[in-house]
């Protein structure tokens, strides 16, 4: 009886210390969930994930932001630009096609749309897609202007040494705009 009685205290126990809030080592207790807040804009958690490096999670986040704002030329091309950062090209250039077809003014979407041509070894491409964003953006944008130049660049003097093609980089400037920049 005994033993039985003290199984009985003894679950009755762990009951108790179960339904108790734990603390922690300073003896704070965890906040609880406001579930009343405002959840944060999912393509601007994926833009500040893009900014950690962390493309796979920003693409994630660019899926939830199309799923309740819909495809639009911004989350198109942000998509498109967790997809080249991750070396997905043709996923890279679906995307960023559909952006520049939605919103076909917008030079960023056009820059970076040329900047998958360039990694696609597309130079041709590249050099008239970058000349349509130049134009848009009124010569006054210094990263498609430097795009351009290193795409005429590359197309005047093409290189069929594959050492040497890979001696461009895609580096991430603002929330949606490449330059390709060439290492010394």
């Amino acid at each position: 009886m005994e033993h039985r009685q003290l199984g009985v205290i003894l679950c009755a126990f762990i009951g108790l210390v179960a339904c108790n809030p734990i603390q922690n080592e300073t003896g704070l207790y965890a906040p609880s969930v406001d579930h009343s807040a405002q959840s944060v804009d999912p393509l601007i958690v994926g833009h500040r994930l893009m900014d950690a490096n962390q493309p796979e999670l920003a693409l994630q986040n660019y899926h939830r932001a199309a799923a309740s704002h819909g495809l639009t030329s911004e989350i198109l091309l942000a998509i498109g630009t967790a997809n080249l950062e991750l070396g997905r090209l043709n996923q890279a250039f679906d995307a960023m096609s559909r952006a520049t077809e939605q919103d076909p003014t917008w030079p960023e979407a056009w820059n970076n749309l040329g900047v998958v041509l360039m990694e696609q070894g597309k130079t041709a491409e590249a050099v008239q897609v970058f000349r349509k964003a130049f134009a848009l953006a009124n010569g006054k944008n210094d990263a498609i202007r430097d795009n351009l130049r290193l795409a005429l660049e590359n197309l005047e003097n093409p290189v069929y040494d594959n050492v040497q093609n890979d001696n461009y980089n895609v580096i991430r400037r603002g929330d949606a705009d490449y330059l390709i920049s060439s290492f010394p």
